[in-house]
């Protein structure tokens, strides 16, 4: 057995994993490899890429530059032209996002689930009772990105961005071992709800980016400025911002979590289930 195999054999027990990652100074760790990830050194820079890989499965194979100033610009990378295909069928709404399905399905009145005996509420959630009483009775999937995946998220179809809520927050990590110890863990992070309209039929989509430990900072294409701890502006950011299906809506710092709602009369794909991978373009729900 591996040097490296036995140490992720060790970070992988829940015990282990939940203590190095949370119980820490979460806020103090996040702003520290904020400023860390951002060294334009050729030395630190290499020595940060090659540990992240070590402990990882970061494959570099499809973005779109081979050569990094930093390990944020790393992180935050763009894929080659047609890396992500886009499923252009109207009735689609395809993943914005390379992820982990987590929890899914629907919600029953305002109350949904984080984890198996874990559920929250879009109230806790939203902080809006406009887009509460938009996604009561509706559909959810939570999409997990991982540190090593593509941390750019896009469009889930035609629509407009119409208004962005900036929820300010704490930042555990939302790995599953911690979504299965820290109730209401999604109503406690940082977070920006984005609010949607889409092309089809005039309706409500909404998605939510949760941030997490390291991961603190959010950009939305649509905005000036990134969301994060630094945060002083206001919290709700009006925008009137038009995206075609597919298009780069912005991205993470690190990987995080992205919540997508959509109504009552949309239907979730085949093969779309707790545990099953997507990718960007990717079939997520069903349109009526």
């Amino acid at each position: 057995m591996t040097v490296r195999t036995q140490l992720l054999r060790v970070l992988q027990q829940e015990d282990i994993n939940f203590l190095l990652t949370n119980r820490i100074p979460r806020r103090l760790a996040t702003q520290l490899i904020g400023w860390f990830s951002r060294i334009e050194q050729p030395l630190v820079r290499d020595l940060s890429i090659g540990v992240w890989q070590l402990f990882s499965d970061l494959d570099l194979r499809e973005a779109k530059r081979t050569h990094f100033r930093s390990m944020h610009d790393c992180f935050t990378r763009e894929l080659k032209d047609g890396a992500r295909p886009i499923d252009v069928r109207p009735e689609t709404l395809v993943s914005p996002c390379d992820a982990i399905v987590g929890a899914c399905g629907a919600i029953a009145g305002t109350e949904l689930y984080q984890a198996k005996g874990f559920p929250y509420t879009l109230e806790d959630l939203l902080g809006d009772r406009a887009l509460v009483e938009a996604h009561r009775n509706g559909r959810y999937v939570t999409l997990r990105l991982t540190s090593s995946m593509y941390h750019r998220f896009h469009a889930p179809h035609d629509c407009r961005i119409e208004r962005v809520i900036y929820i300010a927050g704490d930042t555990w990590n939302v790995n599953p071992i911690a979504l299965k110890r820290v109730e209401r863990l999604f109503c406690k992070n940082e977070r920006a709800v984005v609010q949607t309209t889409l092309a089809a039929g005039d309706q409500p989509l909404t998605l939510v980016a949760v941030a997490a430990i390291l991961v603190a900072s959010i950009r939305l294409n649509c905005l000036d400025a990134p969301l994060n701890l630094q945060h002083r502006g206001p919290n709700v950011l009006l925008c009137d911002a038009a995206y075609h299906k597919g298009d780069e809506l912005g991205w993470f710092e690190h990987g995080s979590t992205i919540i997508v709602f959509a109504p009552e009369s949309f239907a979730l794909c085949d093969g779309v289930r707790e545990g099953a991978r997507v990718r960007v373009g990717e079939p997520l729900m069903r349109l009526p």
